[in-house]
Protein backbone atom coordinates (compact mmCIF):
# COMPACT_ATOMS: atom_id res chain seq x y z
CA UNK A 1 0.00 0.00 0.00
CA UNK A 2 2.75 2.43 0.94
CA UNK A 3 4.74 1.57 -2.17
CA UNK A 4 1.61 2.09 -4.28
CA UNK A 5 1.17 5.56 -2.83
CA UNK A 6 4.83 6.37 -3.51
CA UNK A 7 4.51 5.02 -7.05
CA UNK A 8 1.44 7.24 -7.63
CA UNK A 9 3.23 10.29 -6.23
CA UNK A 10 6.04 9.55 -8.68
CA UNK A 11 3.93 8.84 -11.79
CA UNK A 12 1.21 11.50 -11.56
CA UNK A 13 3.51 14.59 -11.72
CA UNK A 14 5.33 13.04 -14.69
CA UNK A 15 2.01 12.47 -16.47
CA UNK A 16 0.99 16.07 -15.75
CA UNK A 17 4.19 17.35 -17.34
CA UNK A 18 3.82 15.05 -20.33
CA UNK A 19 0.22 16.17 -20.65
CA UNK A 20 1.36 19.78 -20.87
CA UNK A 21 3.61 18.84 -23.78
CA UNK A 22 0.78 16.98 -25.53
CA UNK A 23 -1.62 19.89 -25.00
CA UNK A 24 0.83 22.25 -26.71
CA UNK A 25 0.20 20.26 -29.89
CA UNK A 26 -3.39 19.02 -29.55
CA UNK A 27 -4.95 21.49 -27.15
CA UNK A 28 -6.66 20.70 -23.84
CA UNK A 29 -9.91 18.74 -23.57
CA UNK A 30 -10.67 20.64 -20.36
CA UNK A 31 -8.68 22.56 -17.76
CA UNK A 32 -7.55 21.08 -14.48
CA UNK A 33 -5.16 18.56 -12.99
CA UNK A 34 -7.02 15.52 -14.32
CA UNK A 35 -7.18 17.12 -17.76
CA UNK A 36 -3.39 17.45 -17.84
CA UNK A 37 -2.92 13.86 -16.72
CA UNK A 38 -5.39 12.35 -19.20
CA UNK A 39 -3.74 14.27 -22.05
CA UNK A 40 -0.43 12.77 -20.91
CA UNK A 41 -1.88 9.26 -20.81
CA UNK A 42 -3.36 9.52 -24.30
CA UNK A 43 -0.26 11.13 -25.80
CA UNK A 44 2.27 8.72 -24.27
CA UNK A 45 0.11 5.68 -25.05
CA UNK A 46 -0.03 6.63 -28.72
CA UNK A 47 3.68 7.48 -28.94
CA UNK A 48 4.66 4.24 -27.24
CA UNK A 49 2.28 2.30 -29.51
CA UNK A 50 4.31 3.55 -32.47
CA UNK A 51 7.66 2.93 -30.75
CA UNK A 52 6.62 -0.61 -29.81
CA UNK A 53 6.72 -1.60 -33.49
CA UNK A 54 10.47 -1.00 -33.41
CA UNK A 55 11.68 -1.08 -29.79
CA UNK A 56 11.01 -2.90 -26.53
CA UNK A 57 9.29 -0.73 -23.93
CA UNK A 58 12.06 -1.19 -21.40
CA UNK A 59 13.72 1.10 -18.89
CA UNK A 60 15.54 2.95 -21.68
CA UNK A 61 12.14 4.18 -22.88
CA UNK A 62 10.67 4.72 -19.41
CA UNK A 63 13.42 6.84 -17.80
CA UNK A 64 13.66 9.50 -20.56
CA UNK A 65 9.86 9.72 -20.64
CA UNK A 66 9.73 10.31 -16.87
CA UNK A 67 12.51 12.90 -17.02
CA UNK A 68 10.68 14.87 -19.73
CA UNK A 69 7.51 14.74 -17.66
CA UNK A 70 9.24 15.96 -14.48
CA UNK A 71 11.02 18.71 -16.40
CA UNK A 72 7.78 20.21 -17.70
CA UNK A 73 5.99 19.64 -14.37
CA UNK A 74 8.43 21.99 -12.68
CA UNK A 75 9.12 24.26 -15.67
CA UNK A 76 5.42 25.04 -16.11
CA UNK A 77 4.89 25.16 -12.31
CA UNK A 78 2.09 22.64 -12.58
CA UNK A 79 2.45 21.83 -8.88
CA UNK A 80 0.67 25.12 -8.14
CA UNK A 81 -2.57 23.59 -9.45
CA UNK A 82 -2.71 21.35 -6.40
CA UNK A 83 -3.18 24.39 -4.17
CA UNK A 84 -6.56 25.11 -5.78
CA UNK A 85 -8.23 22.44 -3.66
CA UNK A 86 -9.84 23.56 -0.41
CA UNK A 87 -8.93 21.84 2.86
CA UNK A 88 -12.22 19.95 2.78
CA UNK A 89 -11.65 18.77 -0.80
CA UNK A 90 -8.07 17.76 0.01
CA UNK A 91 -9.23 15.74 3.02
CA UNK A 92 -11.89 13.98 0.93
CA UNK A 93 -9.40 13.22 -1.85
CA UNK A 94 -6.81 11.89 0.59
CA UNK A 95 -9.36 9.61 2.28
CA UNK A 96 -10.49 8.15 -1.05
CA UNK A 97 -6.89 7.73 -2.24
CA UNK A 98 -6.01 5.75 0.89
CA UNK A 99 -8.97 3.43 0.23
CA UNK A 100 -7.89 3.02 -3.41
CA UNK A 101 -4.31 2.18 -2.39
CA UNK A 102 -5.48 -0.31 0.22
CA UNK A 103 -7.93 -2.13 -2.08
CA UNK A 104 -5.39 -2.18 -4.91
CA UNK A 105 -2.80 -3.89 -2.69
CA UNK A 106 -4.65 -7.24 -2.63
CA UNK A 107 -3.64 -10.20 -4.77
CA UNK A 108 -4.82 -10.09 -8.40
CA UNK A 109 -7.61 -12.56 -9.05
CA UNK A 110 -8.96 -11.82 -12.56
CA UNK A 111 -7.94 -14.85 -14.63
CA UNK A 112 -6.97 -12.73 -17.63
CA UNK A 113 -4.25 -11.23 -15.41
CA UNK A 114 -2.40 -14.53 -15.56
CA UNK A 115 -3.27 -15.67 -19.07
CA UNK A 116 -3.28 -12.40 -21.01
CA UNK A 117 -2.31 -9.17 -19.18
CA UNK A 118 1.06 -10.17 -17.69
CA UNK A 119 2.28 -12.24 -20.69
CA UNK A 120 1.42 -9.33 -23.00
CA UNK A 121 3.37 -6.88 -20.82
CA UNK A 122 6.31 -9.32 -20.72
CA UNK A 123 6.50 -9.37 -24.51
CA UNK A 124 6.20 -5.60 -24.77
CA UNK A 125 8.98 -4.91 -22.27
CA UNK A 126 11.34 -7.50 -23.75
CA UNK A 127 10.65 -7.18 -27.48
CA UNK A 128 7.91 -4.65 -28.18
CA UNK A 129 5.09 -5.59 -30.55
CA UNK A 130 6.01 -8.75 -32.42
CA UNK A 131 4.47 -9.59 -35.77
CA UNK A 132 2.00 -12.47 -35.76
CA UNK A 133 1.88 -12.81 -31.96
CA UNK A 134 -1.55 -14.41 -32.22
CA UNK A 135 0.03 -17.47 -33.83
CA UNK A 136 1.95 -18.16 -30.63
CA UNK A 137 -0.99 -17.64 -28.30
CA UNK A 138 -4.18 -16.16 -29.77
CA UNK A 139 -4.91 -13.85 -26.82
CA UNK A 140 -1.55 -12.11 -27.32
CA UNK A 141 -2.87 -10.79 -30.63
CA UNK A 142 -4.98 -8.25 -28.73
CA UNK A 143 -1.98 -6.21 -27.50
CA UNK A 144 -4.26 -3.60 -25.96
CA UNK A 145 -3.00 -0.03 -25.99
CA UNK A 146 -3.60 -0.06 -22.24
CA UNK A 147 -0.99 -2.78 -21.83
CA UNK A 148 1.39 -0.80 -24.00
CA UNK A 149 0.95 2.12 -21.58
CA UNK A 150 1.29 -0.17 -18.54
CA UNK A 151 4.35 -1.92 -19.98
CA UNK A 152 6.20 1.36 -20.45
CA UNK A 153 5.90 2.15 -16.73
CA UNK A 154 6.43 -1.42 -15.45
CA UNK A 155 10.23 -1.43 -15.47
CA UNK A 156 10.85 1.09 -12.72
CA UNK A 157 7.97 3.26 -11.57
CA UNK A 158 5.19 0.63 -11.43
CA UNK A 159 6.72 -2.86 -11.21
CA UNK A 160 3.58 -4.11 -9.41
CA UNK A 161 1.36 -3.45 -12.46
CA UNK A 162 -1.08 -1.31 -10.49
CA UNK A 163 -1.56 1.51 -12.99
CA UNK A 164 -5.30 1.04 -12.56
CA UNK A 165 -4.93 2.38 -9.02
CA UNK A 166 -3.38 5.53 -10.50
CA UNK A 167 -6.33 5.82 -12.88
CA UNK A 168 -8.77 5.67 -9.96
CA UNK A 169 -6.81 8.42 -8.20
CA UNK A 170 -7.05 10.54 -11.36
CA UNK A 171 -10.77 9.76 -11.55
CA UNK A 172 -11.16 10.91 -7.95
CA UNK A 173 -9.45 14.18 -8.79
CA UNK A 174 -11.76 14.64 -11.79
CA UNK A 175 -14.88 14.01 -9.69
CA UNK A 176 -13.81 16.60 -7.13
CA UNK A 177 -12.70 19.13 -9.75
CA UNK A 178 -15.93 18.85 -11.72
CA UNK A 179 -18.22 18.31 -8.71
CA UNK A 180 -19.63 15.30 -10.59
CA UNK A 181 -20.72 13.57 -7.41
CA UNK A 182 -22.83 10.84 -9.01
CA UNK A 183 -19.62 9.31 -10.37
CA UNK A 184 -18.25 8.85 -6.85
CA UNK A 185 -20.79 6.04 -6.44
CA UNK A 186 -18.99 4.09 -9.19
CA UNK A 187 -15.61 3.96 -7.45
CA UNK A 188 -16.30 1.01 -5.10
CA UNK A 189 -17.33 -1.17 -8.05
CA UNK A 190 -14.29 -0.13 -10.06
CA UNK A 191 -12.03 -1.01 -7.12
CA UNK A 192 -12.69 -4.65 -8.04
CA UNK A 193 -10.51 -4.09 -11.14
CA UNK A 194 -7.66 -2.20 -9.45
CA UNK A 195 -5.42 -5.18 -8.57
CA UNK A 196 -4.66 -5.99 -12.22
CA UNK A 197 -3.83 -4.04 -15.39
CA UNK A 198 -7.34 -4.79 -16.65
CA UNK A 199 -8.37 -2.56 -19.59
CA UNK A 200 -11.97 -2.73 -18.33
CA UNK A 201 -11.26 -0.13 -15.65
CA UNK A 202 -9.65 2.66 -17.71
CA UNK A 203 -12.21 2.39 -20.51
CA UNK A 204 -15.09 2.77 -18.05
CA UNK A 205 -13.37 5.71 -16.32
CA UNK A 206 -12.43 7.50 -19.54
CA UNK A 207 -15.82 6.91 -21.16
CA UNK A 208 -17.64 8.31 -18.12
CA UNK A 209 -15.37 11.36 -18.13
CA UNK A 210 -16.07 11.89 -21.83
CA UNK A 211 -19.80 11.35 -21.25
CA UNK A 212 -19.80 13.98 -18.51
CA UNK A 213 -17.92 16.42 -20.77
CA UNK A 214 -20.44 15.85 -23.57
CA UNK A 215 -23.54 16.33 -21.41
CA UNK A 216 -21.86 19.38 -19.85
CA UNK A 217 -21.59 20.97 -23.28
CA UNK A 218 -17.87 20.64 -24.01
CA UNK A 219 -17.55 21.73 -27.65
CA UNK A 220 -13.99 20.56 -28.34
CA UNK A 221 -15.28 17.91 -30.68
CA UNK A 222 -11.91 17.07 -32.22
CA UNK A 223 -10.55 16.00 -28.84
CA UNK A 224 -13.80 14.41 -27.70
CA UNK A 225 -13.88 12.23 -30.80
CA UNK A 226 -10.13 11.54 -30.73
CA UNK A 227 -10.14 10.56 -27.05
CA UNK A 228 -13.24 8.40 -27.57
CA UNK A 229 -11.48 6.53 -30.39
CA UNK A 230 -8.58 6.06 -27.96
CA UNK A 231 -11.02 4.40 -25.54
CA UNK A 232 -12.31 2.19 -28.37
CA UNK A 233 -8.71 1.28 -29.25
CA UNK A 234 -8.14 0.08 -25.69
CA UNK A 235 -11.26 -2.11 -25.80
CA UNK A 236 -13.45 -2.22 -28.94
CA UNK A 237 -16.56 -3.22 -26.96
CA UNK A 238 -16.66 0.47 -25.92
CA UNK A 239 -17.85 1.38 -29.41
CA UNK A 240 -20.77 3.40 -27.97
CA UNK A 241 -18.55 6.31 -26.88
CA UNK A 242 -17.07 7.09 -30.35
CA UNK A 243 -20.56 6.71 -31.82
CA UNK A 244 -21.92 9.17 -29.26
CA UNK A 245 -19.10 11.67 -29.74
CA UNK A 246 -19.50 11.44 -33.53
CA UNK A 247 -23.27 12.03 -33.35
CA UNK A 248 -22.71 14.86 -30.86
CA UNK A 249 -20.16 16.49 -33.16
CA UNK A 250 -22.30 16.24 -36.29
CA UNK A 251 -25.85 16.72 -35.00
CA UNK A 252 -25.46 19.07 -32.03
CA UNK A 253 -22.20 21.03 -32.35
CA UNK A 254 -22.32 20.68 -36.16
CA UNK A 255 -18.54 20.43 -36.48
CA UNK A 256 -16.81 20.05 -39.81
CA UNK A 257 -14.76 17.18 -41.17
CA UNK A 258 -11.55 18.44 -39.56
CA UNK A 259 -12.86 17.51 -36.11
CA UNK A 260 -12.58 13.84 -37.09
CA UNK A 261 -8.94 13.90 -38.22
CA UNK A 262 -7.30 13.21 -34.86
CA UNK A 263 -9.71 10.38 -34.13
CA UNK A 264 -9.17 9.01 -37.63
CA UNK A 265 -5.40 8.93 -37.05
CA UNK A 266 -5.86 7.05 -33.76
CA UNK A 267 -8.21 4.59 -35.48
CA UNK A 268 -5.66 4.00 -38.25
CA UNK A 269 -2.97 3.25 -35.66
CA UNK A 270 -5.37 0.81 -33.97
CA UNK A 271 -5.98 -1.04 -37.25
CA UNK A 272 -2.27 -1.19 -38.12
CA UNK A 273 -1.42 -2.50 -34.63
CA UNK A 274 -4.01 -5.27 -34.94
CA UNK A 275 -2.90 -6.23 -38.43
CA UNK A 276 0.70 -6.42 -37.19
CA UNK A 277 -0.04 -8.66 -34.19
CA UNK A 278 -3.21 -10.46 -35.33
CA UNK A 279 -3.42 -10.24 -39.12
CA UNK A 280 -6.88 -8.60 -39.23
CA UNK A 281 -7.97 -5.02 -38.40
CA UNK A 282 -10.14 -5.86 -35.35
CA UNK A 283 -9.30 -8.58 -32.84
CA UNK A 284 -10.66 -11.29 -32.67
CA UNK A 285 -12.89 -10.94 -35.74
CA UNK A 286 -11.54 -12.34 -39.01
CA UNK A 287 -13.14 -9.75 -41.29
CA UNK A 288 -11.45 -7.71 -44.03
CA UNK A 289 -8.94 -10.36 -45.06
CA UNK A 290 -5.90 -8.55 -46.43
CA UNK A 291 -4.09 -11.79 -47.25
CA UNK A 292 -1.53 -11.23 -44.49
CA UNK A 293 0.91 -14.16 -44.33
CA UNK A 294 1.01 -14.18 -40.52
CA UNK A 295 -2.74 -14.27 -39.89
CA UNK A 296 -3.93 -17.08 -37.58
CA UNK A 297 -5.04 -20.48 -38.77
CA UNK A 298 -8.78 -20.50 -39.69
CA UNK A 299 -9.46 -23.56 -37.55
CA UNK A 300 -7.96 -21.86 -34.47
CA UNK A 301 -10.10 -18.79 -35.11
CA UNK A 302 -13.18 -20.98 -35.46
CA UNK A 303 -12.45 -22.65 -32.11
CA UNK A 304 -12.02 -19.22 -30.53
CA UNK A 305 -15.38 -18.16 -31.91
CA UNK A 306 -17.00 -21.32 -30.58
CA UNK A 307 -15.45 -20.73 -27.17
CA UNK A 308 -16.86 -17.19 -27.11
CA UNK A 309 -20.32 -18.63 -27.73
CA UNK A 310 -19.82 -21.17 -24.94
CA UNK A 311 -18.76 -18.33 -22.60
CA UNK A 312 -21.93 -16.44 -23.54
CA UNK A 313 -23.86 -19.29 -21.94
CA UNK A 314 -21.37 -19.60 -19.05
CA UNK A 315 -20.22 -23.02 -20.32
CA UNK A 316 -23.57 -24.48 -19.23
CA UNK A 317 -24.40 -25.88 -22.69
CA UNK A 318 -22.35 -27.66 -25.31
CA UNK A 319 -21.63 -25.96 -28.61
CA UNK A 320 -23.83 -28.46 -30.43
CA UNK A 321 -26.72 -27.75 -28.06
CA UNK A 322 -26.39 -24.01 -28.63
CA UNK A 323 -26.31 -24.49 -32.40
CA UNK A 324 -29.63 -26.32 -32.17
CA UNK A 325 -31.33 -23.53 -30.17
CA UNK A 326 -34.28 -21.76 -31.73
CA UNK A 327 -34.30 -17.93 -31.55
CA UNK A 328 -36.59 -18.19 -28.53
CA UNK A 329 -34.23 -20.64 -26.81
CA UNK A 330 -31.24 -18.41 -27.55
CA UNK A 331 -32.87 -15.62 -25.55
CA UNK A 332 -34.55 -17.70 -22.85
CA UNK A 333 -31.52 -19.83 -22.00
CA UNK A 334 -29.26 -16.76 -21.89
CA UNK A 335 -31.62 -14.91 -19.56
CA UNK A 336 -32.13 -17.87 -17.24
CA UNK A 337 -28.64 -19.28 -16.81
CA UNK A 338 -27.85 -20.85 -13.47
CA UNK A 339 -26.24 -18.44 -11.02
CA UNK A 340 -25.58 -14.72 -10.75
CA UNK A 341 -25.01 -14.17 -14.47
CA UNK A 342 -28.71 -14.74 -15.10
CA UNK A 343 -29.51 -11.85 -12.75
CA UNK A 344 -26.99 -9.62 -14.52
CA UNK A 345 -28.42 -10.50 -17.95
CA UNK A 346 -31.99 -9.82 -16.85
CA UNK A 347 -30.94 -6.54 -15.20
CA UNK A 348 -29.19 -5.56 -18.42
CA UNK A 349 -32.33 -6.02 -20.53
CA UNK A 350 -34.52 -4.28 -17.93
CA UNK A 351 -32.07 -1.37 -17.72
CA UNK A 352 -32.18 -0.90 -21.49
CA UNK A 353 -35.98 -1.02 -21.40
CA UNK A 354 -36.20 1.53 -18.56
CA UNK A 355 -33.72 3.84 -20.29
CA UNK A 356 -35.64 3.58 -23.57
CA UNK A 357 -38.85 4.59 -21.80
CA UNK A 358 -37.03 7.40 -20.01
CA UNK A 359 -35.63 8.75 -23.30
CA UNK A 360 -39.08 8.54 -24.94
CA UNK A 361 -40.72 10.70 -22.28
CA UNK A 362 -37.70 12.96 -21.75
CA UNK A 363 -37.65 13.97 -25.44
CA UNK A 364 -34.13 15.34 -25.03
CA UNK A 365 -31.84 15.21 -28.04
CA UNK A 366 -28.74 14.35 -26.00
CA UNK A 367 -30.47 11.55 -24.10
CA UNK A 368 -31.74 10.15 -27.40
CA UNK A 369 -28.22 10.12 -28.85
CA UNK A 370 -26.92 8.32 -25.75
CA UNK A 371 -29.72 5.76 -26.09
CA UNK A 372 -28.94 5.18 -29.77
CA UNK A 373 -25.24 4.72 -28.95
CA UNK A 374 -25.70 2.16 -26.20
CA UNK A 375 -28.38 0.30 -28.18
CA UNK A 376 -25.99 -0.10 -31.12
CA UNK A 377 -23.27 -1.32 -28.76
CA UNK A 378 -25.70 -3.69 -26.99
CA UNK A 379 -26.94 -5.21 -30.26
CA UNK A 380 -23.37 -5.84 -31.43
CA UNK A 381 -22.44 -7.46 -28.12
CA UNK A 382 -25.55 -9.65 -28.16
CA UNK A 383 -24.75 -10.75 -31.71
CA UNK A 384 -21.08 -11.59 -31.16
CA UNK A 385 -20.62 -12.67 -27.53
CA UNK A 386 -23.13 -11.60 -24.90
CA UNK A 387 -20.84 -12.00 -21.89
CA UNK A 388 -21.68 -9.70 -19.00
CA UNK A 389 -18.15 -8.24 -18.91
CA UNK A 390 -18.74 -6.82 -22.38
CA UNK A 391 -21.80 -4.79 -21.41
CA UNK A 392 -21.14 -3.92 -17.75
CA UNK A 393 -20.29 -0.34 -18.79
CA UNK A 394 -23.89 0.15 -19.94
CA UNK A 395 -25.05 0.03 -16.30
CA UNK A 396 -22.72 2.93 -15.44
CA UNK A 397 -23.96 5.00 -18.37
CA UNK A 398 -27.65 4.49 -17.61
CA UNK A 399 -27.18 5.18 -13.89
CA UNK A 400 -25.23 8.35 -14.66
CA UNK A 401 -27.77 9.76 -17.11
CA UNK A 402 -30.70 8.98 -14.82
CA UNK A 403 -29.21 10.33 -11.60
CA UNK A 404 -26.31 12.71 -12.28
CA UNK A 405 -28.45 15.73 -11.45
CA UNK A 406 -30.20 14.16 -8.47
CA UNK A 407 -27.27 12.84 -6.41
CA UNK A 408 -25.58 15.45 -4.25
CA UNK A 409 -22.22 15.42 -2.50
CA UNK A 410 -23.51 14.13 0.84
CA UNK A 411 -25.43 11.24 -0.73
CA UNK A 412 -22.52 10.23 -2.95
CA UNK A 413 -20.01 10.23 -0.08
CA UNK A 414 -22.39 8.13 2.04
CA UNK A 415 -22.90 5.65 -0.83
CA UNK A 416 -19.17 5.48 -1.54
CA UNK A 417 -18.36 4.91 2.14
CA UNK A 418 -20.95 2.16 2.60
CA UNK A 419 -20.08 0.31 -0.59
CA UNK A 420 -16.34 0.61 0.10
CA UNK A 421 -16.77 -0.96 3.53
CA UNK A 422 -18.68 -3.89 2.00
CA UNK A 423 -16.00 -4.31 -0.69
CA UNK A 424 -13.14 -4.24 1.82
CA UNK A 425 -14.90 -6.87 3.94
CA UNK A 426 -15.28 -9.15 0.90
CA UNK A 427 -11.67 -8.59 -0.20
CA UNK A 428 -10.36 -9.25 3.28
CA UNK A 429 -12.59 -12.26 3.89
CA UNK A 430 -13.14 -13.77 0.42
CA UNK A 431 -14.78 -16.85 1.96
CA UNK A 432 -17.78 -14.62 2.76
CA UNK A 433 -18.13 -13.77 -0.92
CA UNK A 434 -17.85 -17.44 -1.85
CA UNK A 435 -20.51 -18.25 0.74
CA UNK A 436 -23.07 -15.59 -0.21
CA UNK A 437 -22.35 -15.49 -3.97
CA UNK A 438 -21.12 -19.01 -4.85
CA UNK A 439 -21.92 -18.50 -8.55
CA UNK A 440 -19.50 -15.53 -8.67
CA UNK A 441 -16.58 -17.73 -9.64
CA UNK A 442 -13.91 -15.05 -9.38
CA UNK A 443 -14.55 -15.00 -5.64
CA UNK A 444 -12.83 -18.38 -5.34
CA UNK A 445 -9.62 -16.91 -6.82
CA UNK A 446 -9.32 -14.03 -4.36
CA UNK A 447 -6.25 -14.27 -2.14
CA UNK A 448 -6.39 -13.53 1.59
CA UNK A 449 -5.36 -10.31 3.31
CA UNK A 450 -1.73 -10.26 4.41
CA UNK A 451 -0.07 -7.72 6.69
CA UNK A 452 2.80 -7.23 4.26
CA UNK A 453 0.43 -5.66 1.71
CA UNK A 454 0.21 -2.58 3.95
CA UNK A 455 3.73 -1.94 2.67
CA UNK A 456 3.92 -3.67 -0.70
CA UNK A 457 1.12 -4.96 -3.01
CA UNK A 458 0.58 -8.71 -2.97
CA UNK A 459 1.84 -10.48 -6.09
CA UNK A 460 2.13 -14.13 -7.06
CA UNK A 461 5.37 -15.86 -8.02
CA UNK A 462 5.44 -19.29 -9.62
CA UNK A 463 8.35 -19.85 -12.05
CA UNK A 464 7.71 -23.54 -12.55
CA UNK A 465 7.69 -24.60 -16.19
CA UNK A 466 8.76 -27.17 -18.76
CA UNK A 467 10.53 -26.47 -22.04
CA UNK A 468 9.81 -28.13 -25.38
CA UNK A 469 10.82 -27.68 -29.01
CA UNK A 470 8.83 -28.22 -32.20
CA UNK A 471 10.38 -27.26 -35.52
CA UNK A 472 12.43 -24.12 -34.97
CA UNK A 473 10.42 -22.99 -31.93
CA UNK A 474 11.66 -23.67 -28.43
CA UNK A 475 8.93 -22.68 -25.99
CA UNK A 476 7.94 -22.91 -22.34
CA UNK A 477 4.78 -24.17 -20.67
CA UNK A 478 3.77 -23.49 -17.08
CA UNK A 479 3.86 -26.67 -14.99
CA UNK A 480 0.68 -27.70 -13.15
CA UNK A 481 -0.98 -24.37 -14.00
CA UNK A 482 -2.92 -23.37 -17.13
CA UNK A 483 -1.49 -19.83 -17.51
CA UNK A 484 1.96 -18.40 -18.18
CA UNK A 485 2.05 -15.20 -16.10
CA UNK A 486 5.43 -16.09 -14.57
CA UNK A 487 6.90 -18.24 -17.32
CA UNK A 488 9.84 -17.01 -19.43
CA UNK A 489 8.85 -16.10 -22.97
CA UNK A 490 8.18 -17.50 -25.50
CA UNK A 491 5.47 -19.31 -23.56
CA UNK A 492 2.31 -20.98 -24.84
CA UNK A 493 -0.80 -21.85 -22.85
CA UNK A 494 -1.40 -25.59 -22.82
CA UNK A 495 -4.94 -25.15 -24.19
CA UNK A 496 -3.54 -23.46 -27.32
CA UNK A 497 -0.87 -26.14 -27.70
CA UNK A 498 -3.56 -28.81 -27.76
CA UNK A 499 -5.73 -26.78 -30.18
CA UNK A 500 -2.76 -26.27 -32.52
CA UNK A 501 -1.81 -29.94 -32.50
CA UNK A 502 -5.39 -31.04 -33.12
CA UNK A 503 -5.46 -28.64 -36.08
CA UNK A 504 -2.24 -30.22 -37.39
CA UNK A 505 -0.27 -26.98 -37.14
CA UNK A 506 2.20 -25.29 -34.81
CA UNK A 507 3.68 -21.79 -34.46
CA UNK A 508 7.14 -21.21 -35.86
CA UNK A 509 9.61 -18.33 -35.97
CA UNK A 510 9.72 -16.50 -39.28
CA UNK A 511 13.43 -16.08 -38.53
CA UNK A 512 14.82 -18.23 -35.72
CA UNK A 513 17.66 -15.74 -35.19
CA UNK A 514 15.42 -12.70 -34.91
CA UNK A 515 12.34 -12.94 -32.67
CA UNK A 516 11.15 -9.47 -33.76
CA UNK A 517 10.44 -10.82 -37.25
CA UNK A 518 7.56 -12.66 -35.67
CA UNK A 519 5.60 -15.88 -35.90
CA UNK A 520 3.63 -17.80 -38.48
CA UNK A 521 1.90 -21.17 -38.31
CA UNK A 522 3.03 -24.18 -40.31
CA UNK A 523 1.58 -27.60 -40.92
CA UNK A 524 3.25 -30.36 -38.93
CA UNK A 525 5.27 -32.97 -40.78
CA UNK A 526 5.31 -36.63 -39.71
CA UNK A 527 8.29 -36.22 -37.35
CA UNK A 528 6.78 -33.11 -35.76
CA UNK A 529 3.45 -34.87 -35.30
CA UNK A 530 5.25 -37.57 -33.34
CA UNK A 531 7.10 -34.93 -31.29
CA UNK A 532 3.91 -33.05 -30.49
CA UNK A 533 2.17 -36.22 -29.37
CA UNK A 534 4.95 -36.60 -26.82
CA UNK A 535 4.36 -32.98 -25.75
CA UNK A 536 0.64 -33.65 -25.23
CA UNK A 537 1.47 -36.79 -23.26
CA UNK A 538 3.88 -34.83 -21.10
CA UNK A 539 1.37 -32.02 -20.51
CA UNK A 540 -1.49 -34.35 -19.61
CA UNK A 541 0.65 -36.38 -17.23
CA UNK A 542 2.53 -33.58 -15.48
CA UNK A 543 0.10 -30.62 -15.66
Amino acid sequence: MILLLLSSIFIIPALMGLGKVVESFLGSLYTGISGNIISGIVGISLIWSVLAFFLPLNIYIEIPTLLIGFFYFFKEKLFLKWYHFSKQESALALSIILIIAFCSSYYPYILDHFGYYVPTIQWLTEYGMVKGMSNLDLTLGQMSIWHIFQAGFSNFSDPFLRMNAVILIIYTIYIIEKKSWAQLCFLPVLLLFSQSPSPDLPVVVFSLILLNEIVSGNRKTDLLFGFSIFVFAIKPTMIWIPILSFLYSILIVKSNFKSLLFGGAVLLLFFVKNIWTFGYPIFPISIIDLGISWKPNPEILQKSSQYAILKTYDMQYSYQEIQNFSWWEYAKNWLFLNGIKSKINILFILSLLVFTIFAFFKKNKMVTLILISILIKSILVLLFSAQYRFFIDVFFVIFFVLFFKQINKTTSIAAFSGLSIVLIIFLTFPTLLQQYLPSFRLGSFMGPFEKKQLYSPSVYHYKSFDSFKTGNLKFNVSKNYPYNFDTPIPAISRSYIIDDIHAGIFPQYIDEKNVKKGFIWKKLNSKQIKDTQNIIYSIKNTH
